[in-house]
């Protein structure tokens, strides 16, 4: 048996610039980090060698892995022309809550199957494979930022050239100073899932067509150099304000990003002592993530006390393979 984890992901700018139709233009930058909360992925030989079976929300059993229904199971084990193995998936969190949980399950799956061939494999390659696999194979109308931010982990800017390829930067902090951020930074969950690509699929057509949209969205991925800046000065408290002002472009972007319900906790949550928030992931539901000054920790936790909190820190490591057994004999 084999068990690989990869992290998810929290994205503080430049989401959107990662988009091909926003890069190829103009170029783009995020600055996210590996969160810790985990895709695990385990895989094993199967009793029946003619079969697979992979486990995830449901149960698939398949003769040959183009009958199998789950799009990402299906494409690479066709790629990797692997079967007889039963997979198992298990997650910290739930797609669809804006974490990036379905690059890392793409990721991981990748990371997976290269283990169990038997080969090494490097985390740029794993984001691109990633990238390849969702974005050109299944056709989703999403960018390259969650890949790498899962493949890599830390706390890392990611910039994303006209041609495609995308440079991997360090943000270097002092341990102090990364130790503050994380205690400072709240997430909350508001309970609702959504799909990405629908979101993104309709925010990309709109910064392709509409110029007022586009001045959106290279102020959002200016605000990953200025935070890049802060950041490596330890300079943490710029977070707050910068987050807030790219929730405010982000919102310009799709009708569906933001809601009634999100603005008003949006609302409470600035009322009671954060200095800037923002939603993670495409928008419409999921998390919630603010900057707040320690001394108000307490208050903003109580004005959104309908909303589950949920405690985070970075994950440093990217995808790892974290156990490796023996074969079985006979296999």
């Amino acid at each position: 048996m084999i068990i690989v984890k990869t992290p998810m992901r929290v994205s503080f700018c430049g989401g959107g610039s990662d988009l091909p139709v926003f890069y190829e233009k103009h170029g783009g930058a995020v600055l996210s980090a590996g969160l810790s909360r985990y895709i695990y992925l385990s895989i094993h030989p199967y009793f029946h060698p003619d079969k697979l079976v992979c486990k995830y929300s449901s149960n698939e059993i398949a003769s040959e892995p183009s009958q199998l229904k789950h799009p990402i199971f299906r494409v690479l084990l066709e790629q990797f022309g692997i079967n007889g193995v039963e997979i198992t998936s298990t997650a910290d969190v739930p797609a669809g809550t804006g974490l990036g949980s379905s690059s890392s399950f793409t990721v991981c799956l990748l990371h997976t199957l290269y283990a169990y061939t038997g080969k090494y494999v490097s985390p740029g390659k794993l984001a691109a494979e990633a990238c390849h696999t969702e974005i050109e194979l299944l056709g989703e109308p999403i960018g390259k930022q969650d890949q790498y931010a899962a493949a890599f982990g830390g706390l890392h800017v990611y910039r994303f050239k006209k041609d495609g390829h995308v440079d991997v930067e360090p943000v270097i902090m002092s341990n102090e100073a990364v130790s503050r951020l994380e205690n400072n930074l709240l997430m909350f969950y508001t309970g609702d899932l959504r799909s990405a690509s629908a979101i993104l699929s309709e925010q990309g057509k709109n910064v392709a067509t509409d110029s007022d949209k586009e001045q959106a969205q290279l102020k959002i991925s200016r605000y990953t150099d200025e935070l890049h800046r802060e950041l490596i000065n330890d300079n943490i408290d710029a977070m707050g304000p910068l987050l807030h002002a790219n929730w405010e472009q982000k919102k310009k972007l799709a009708g569906a990003i933001s809601t009634p319900f999100i603005d008003e906790a949006y609302e409470k949550a600035m009322a009671a002592g954060a200095t800037g928030g923002k939603l993670l992931g495409a928008g419409g539901g999921g998390f919630l993530l603010f900057y707040v000054p320690e001394h108000r920790h307490n208050a903003v936790k109580n004005a959104l006390a309908y909303l589950r909190y949920m405690k985070f820190e970075f994950s440093y490591s990217g995808s790892t393979i974290i156990y490796v057994g023996d074969k079985p004999k006979g296999y």
